[in-house]
């Protein structure tokens, strides 16, 4: 930041980092969250089917984040948004992008997640997704929860992110289209069913079809356009969720989407545009160099909020060497990665992962470390990796949840880990 004193400084902070060090008591109420999932999925089996087998879905415990570290993450998520406005950004992010992206039909990206660490500084910024995971799936987690200190406040009231998503996914219809409403939307993925967050779509088709939406959940690879019309099942689509991790629609089962998309026959959200522009790994490059920015004719104010981002510079032949030695201070993430696949912590990185790096494809990051939550598993304490993930539209705040874990990166494999809820103080 500038040197000005942090936002995140303060009572607050102390509050909250005392209640995530020594606060152990259970807020999920879990009978009451497979309740409400079986009643908003309309399936009496649900919970049963898709919610108990993966036991490390949901943390237990929430965490605790002081308001102004929200206001102040919010304020680097504007600040991004801002700077991916300059026209200088956008030439520079689309020159490495793939042809498809630079179509821009309207639509700014539905459900964007920023993730931060909170440093001893403040928030830091680690990664910036397009088609986020675990919105509504935190949303309803947010609501099953007890209370268990006086000095805490959820950020959502009841049903408010459900009510926040219909109107983005609204809105992007009108970007596009400038008049009407979808009648038909698809929330689609590859093999859909097999995805570990198959939940959350049947959340999203119950929570869009109560407010009036033919919604379906859809295989990307059962589409067919012809004649300008996406369908699928013989149903015709006119807006698309996109979860699709195939960020360009490359591959030969997404060629409906990917004509479809560049025709502009159907609104994508989030798409590949908004994936160039904001997603790509190489964009951090952009958004953590402050000569650059400033050249561009970036404001200060802007420029002071975009500190947040942790220097991020290419993998490349020419400077491996250098790299290699201060790799214990680095993380080491592929260009056109996601879900946190093949990243790496530079002092775990081994000469064999390194020779693969060394080639190109990654940038490294000045590492920041996450913070902690402590919790307390069969009468011993262990502490737990802590992201904080904003999800966002058009730079608004929808939610705000956490992730706990062990390892390198954020997993759902870690005893007492999971989505957690965030609690405000």
């Amino acid at each position: 930041m500038s040197n000005s004193k942090p936002i995140s400084s303060g009572p607050n902070r102390t509050r909250s980092e005392r209640l995530n060090q020594n606060c152990f008591c259970l807020t999920l109420d879990r009978q009451s969250l497979c309740e409400a999932l079986e009643q908003e999925s309309g399936d009496p089996e649900f919970c049963e089917t898709f919610i108990r087998p993966k036991a490390h879905l949901f943390s237990n415990v929430p965490v605790f984040i002081s308001a102004s570290e929200v206001a102040e993450m919010q304020e680097v998520v504007t600040a991004i948004e801002a700077t991916a406005r300059l026209a200088a950004y956008k030439a520079t992010a689309l020159s490495w992008a793939p042809e498809i992206s630079r179509q821009d039909h309207g639509p700014v990206g539905a459900l964007m997640g920023y993730d931060f660490h909170l440093g001893v500084d403040g928030p830091r910024l680690i990664e910036i997704n397009t088609n986020a995971g675990g919105a509504y799936l935190n949303a309803l987690l947010a609501r099953a929860q007890r209370a268990c200190c006086a000095e805490m406040e959820m950020p959502q009231k009841p049903h408010t992110f459900e009510d926040a998503a219909f109107r983005m996914f609204r809105d992007e219809w009108m970007r596009q289209r400038g008049a009407g409403a979808p009648h038909r939307i698809a929330i689609v993925d590859d093999s859909p069913k097999e995805q570990y967050l198959y939940p959350e779509f049947v959340l999203a088709r119950q929570d869009l079809a109560a407010r009036g939406v033919d919604a379906i959940i859809a295989d990307a690879r059962h589409f067919r356009y012809e004649g300008g019309q996406l369908s699928v099942g013989g149903k015709p689509v006119d807006l698309v969720y996109n979860r699709v991790t195939d960020f360009a629609f490359e591959q030969p089962e997404h060629r409906a989407l990917h004509d479809a998309y560049r025709e502009g026959a159907v609104v994508v959200t989030p798409n590949p545009h908004n994936h160039a522009l904001l997603a790509d790994k190489r964009n951090l490059l952009l958004l953590s160099d402050p000569a650059r920015l400033e050249a561009w004719g970036l404001e200060q104010t802007v420029r002071d909020r975009l500190e947040a981002i942790p220097r991020t510079v290419l993998v490349t032949p020419e400077n491996a060497d250098e790299l290699w030695r201060s790799r214990k201070s680095l993380f080491f993430k592929p260009t056109g990665g996601h879900g946190g696949k093949a990243v790496y912590r530079g002092d775990k990185v081994t000469k064999g992962v390194w020779s693969d790096i060394a080639h190109g494809g990654y940038v490294a990051q000045t590492l920041v470390k996450p913070s902690e939550r402590m919790i307390r598993i069969d009468d011993a304490v262990e502490a737990r990796k802590m992201d904080v993930r904003l999800y966002t539209y058009d730079a608004q705040l929808l939610l705000v949840a956490a992730r706990l874990y062990q390892g390198q990166t954020t997993n759902f494999r870690t005893p007492g880990g999971g989505f957690a809820p965030v609690f405000l103080i």
